[in-house]
């Protein structure tokens, strides 16, 4: 039985009930957040919850908040939250129907997917094939480039040094280096003249890992628009969102919609992503991610993220659209229940990313207990968590601690929501060594305070040109420092950052 037809066949040997085909239980296979996150929309569909957990999370929210958890490893989270096979037999012995990824983790893993449904389970998401597909950027702009979307000028995978130097030189500086596979932003690199990538070549192996370029657009908005699709050939697009405030390539903010689109802009990206979504047969919900770039105002296809994005919360705020249910129900079998013409965008959302990072040390991690946390809340503001007082910031994963959400009727009054909302925002606590739990929130008030922000004047290189104390290295990182930024970015990163070549 193919992957499609496994799909359709589990839907329906699911209970019934009023009509509609439904899952009994959902193992979700994440922490954190989104695994909160992914509760909260069963519960309201009435699907009771397994949580999985590492030996770290035993008292974590998403376990206290679920039906049903089970342990599936050790703190590390190649022994857990990355075990496939312990995962798989979680979900068997807690008798689910279904697993629902969240984002990060294995939520991009074909092989996890494909063992999903080969063990008689539902996988809340792209088919096995579809993710394999958009996971590799090299097949997926092959795929996508037949029906005329535009993408920047790119290589072939490089195999060489010398390939890369002789390619370069094609795609014509200033390039960008990408992995084929995986996302996120992570272990890229931009050269601006050949100098600068023999410097690149030198902490990446490109026989090893496999790299492509890109021509590198200086002046650009990161614009990502939101698709769902069913399994009845329906595909729509519920807008844009804008996530060019970011630092090295990571999202630290995002807003929807976009304030540099027009109607009639909004109107061609959209049916651009539609375009590129059915040209790999996408079926759930997804991201198409484009570059804008300023100078002629046109788009070029970047990717596709096959999951629940991090950011799908102001989406839904503008929309009204429950993404993650909707997401279940597509998994389900279930035909979308709107259409095109239904989707309507009603005022501005915003969301800060709120990370257990010291942003005025390297944004070294700041992981720690929690003792007090004032979260935020009052009119149009959406707070999402999976930390409490009394839980601890793990070193072992990712160090978002909160996404804060606010809608306004206008981009300005999101803007004043926001800033209310964080001055509201207090989390104390305390790190291993005795330290104060450090936040990013106080960087994200810079942000909202930044003239050029508040008219909109924003672009990918924003952080780098208008707060360039976050992006400068001011001093030597002790050895202590340098194992720990090892640990969390990855050793290339690290002697990057020493070598003092630009990865952004």
């Amino acid at each position: 039985m193919n992957n499609r037809k496994s799909i359709v066949y589990n839907a329906f040997i699911l209970t019934i009930i009023g009509g509609v085909y439904v899952f009994k239980r959902v193992l979700i296979a994440n922490r954190g957040e989104i695994a909160v996150r992914v509760i909260r929309a069963c519960q309201e569909l009435g699907i009771e919850t397994v949580a999985i957990y590492s030996d770290a999370d035993k008292n974590a929210l998403h376990v206290q908040m679920a039906d049903v958890h089970y342990r599936v490893g050790t703190s590390d989270a190649m022994d857990s939250y990355l075990n496939r096979n312990a995962i798989i037999d979680a979900a068997i012995k807690t008798e689910a129907d279904a697993v629902h990824p969240g984002y990060g983790f294995l939520s991009e893993d074909d092989q996890f997917a494909e063992m999903v449904t080969k063990a008689g389970l539902t996988w809340i998401g792209p088919m096995p094939e579809t993710i394999k597909l958009v996971g590799d950027k090299d097949a997926a702009r092959a795929s996508v480039a037949p029906s005329g979307i535009p993408m920047a000028k790119g290589s072939d995978p490089l195999t060489s040094n010398e390939m890369a130097i002789e390619a370069a030189r094609e795609v014509k500086y200033p390039v960008i280096l990408k992995p084929v596979s995986g996302g996120g932003g992570k272990s890229m690199f931009i050269a601006h003249n050949e100098t600068e990538l023999k410097k690149i070549l030198q902490i990446v192996d490109v026989t090893k890992t496999r790299f492509y370029f890109e021509h590198y657009i200086e002046r650009s908005r990161h614009i990502e628009v939101q698709i769902v699709a069913d399994y009845f050939g329906e595909v729509l697009h519920l807008g844009e969102r804008e996530c060019s405030i970011q630092r090295r390539n990571q999202k630290l903010l995002e807003e929807s919609p976009s304030i540099a689109l027009t109607d009639e802009m909004r109107e061609h990206v959209g049916k651009l992503a539609v375009k590129a979504a059915k040209s790999v047969h996408y079926s759930s919900i997804g991201t198409v991610e484009f570059l804008l770039d300023l100078a002629t105002n046109d788009f070029y296809f970047m990717e596709i993220n096959p999951r629940v994005q991090v950011e799908h919360g102001i989406t839904e705020a503008v929309t009204g659209i429950d993404l993650v249910k909707t997401q279940i129900n597509i998994a389900a079998n279930e035909p979308l229940d709107f259409t095109q013409k239904d989707v309507k965008i009603t005022g501005h959302a915003i969301e800060c990313r709120i990370n257990a990072e010291d942003p005025d040390n390297h944004f070294m991690p700041s992981p720690g207990r929690i003792y007090f946390m004032h979260e935020p809340s009052g009119p149009r503001v959406r707070f999402e968590s999976g930390i409490t007082a009394g839980l601890a910031i793990e070193p072992y994963y990712d160090s978002l601690i909160a996404k804060v959400i606010t809608h306004g009727r206008t981009r300005g009054d999101a803007i004043l929501i926001m800033q209310r909302a964080l001055n509201e925002f207090i989390i104390e606590g305390e790190t291993e060594s005795g330290d104060e739990v450090k936040t990013t929130i106080s960087l994200h008030k810079r942000i909202l305070d930044d003239n050029h922000f508040r008219t909109g004047n924003i672009y990918t290189q924003f952080i780098k040109k208008r707060l360039p104390v976050y992006e400068t290295i001011k001093k030597k990182l002790t050895l202590k420092e340098k194992m720990q930024l090892t640990q969390t970015l990855g050793e290339n990163l690290t002697k990057a950052i020493d070598e003092g070549i630009d990865y952004t």
